[in-house]
């Protein structure tokens, strides 16, 4: 009797994510190329003039761009492992428009409130994701445990941090993905 071998077939199982983390390592690559020009050009957003149309690309590009491997790896391995599973949940047009609208108030955010500062990197789409991966088993009328315990610990320790540590991270990016990942959960679940 002859069996017949079954073909193991790799997927593009989640177009959104996938292309989120390729144009990401294109930015990173093209930073090392270009010793930081590009980085500074489109993959980060910082006070500019209002009349370059760069600074408008920078309010979404900056979530594509990092400061460097250790950076990149951190932010897309948390991507890689929640995303997926959440544009498989709420489809990849609902991922997009919460990582786009995640980038656009991040980066309107630090361009207002924080003019001497840089802003660069995924990480405020990772709070987002994190928060709204809590809301995934929401039924009408209850909260989620998870999502108090997750709420509570991950922006319990944003603001911690920005109050009492001094570093380059960008605590309010945190809070305001973190905001709006909770925000779409609520949205997309009560549907």
């Amino acid at each position: 009797m002859k069996r017949s071998r079954k073909r193991i077939v790799i997927s593009f199982n989640s177009p959104v994510i996938l292309s989120f983390t390729a144009i990401c390592f294109a930015a990173l690559i093209l930073d090392f190329i270009t010793k930081g020009a590009t980085t500074n050009t489109f993959f980060s957003v910082y006070r500019s003039s209002l009349l370059s149309p760069w600074t408008y690309v920078r309010f979404i590009g900056h979530i594509f761009g990092h400061a460097g491997w250790e950076h990149f790896i951190g932010n897309i391995m948390m991507i890689l492992v929640v995303g997926p599973l959440l544009e498989e949940k709420y489809g990849s047009s609902s991922i997009l428009l919460a990582i786009a609208t995640t980038a656009l108030v991040t980066g309107l955010a630090n361009f207002i409130l924080f003019p001497q500062k840089q802003l660069l990197g995924a990480s405020g789409v990772v709070f987002a994701f994190i928060l709204l991966a809590s809301f995934t088993s929401l039924r009408e009328g209850e909260i989620p445990l998870t999502f108090i315990l997750v709420a509570l610990i991950y922006m319990g320790e944003q603001i911690y941090e920005g109050i009492f540590i001094h570093d380059n991270v960008s605590n309010l990016t945190h809070i305001f993905g973190g905001l709006i990942g909770s925000g779409f959960g609520y949205a997309m679940n009560k549907r």
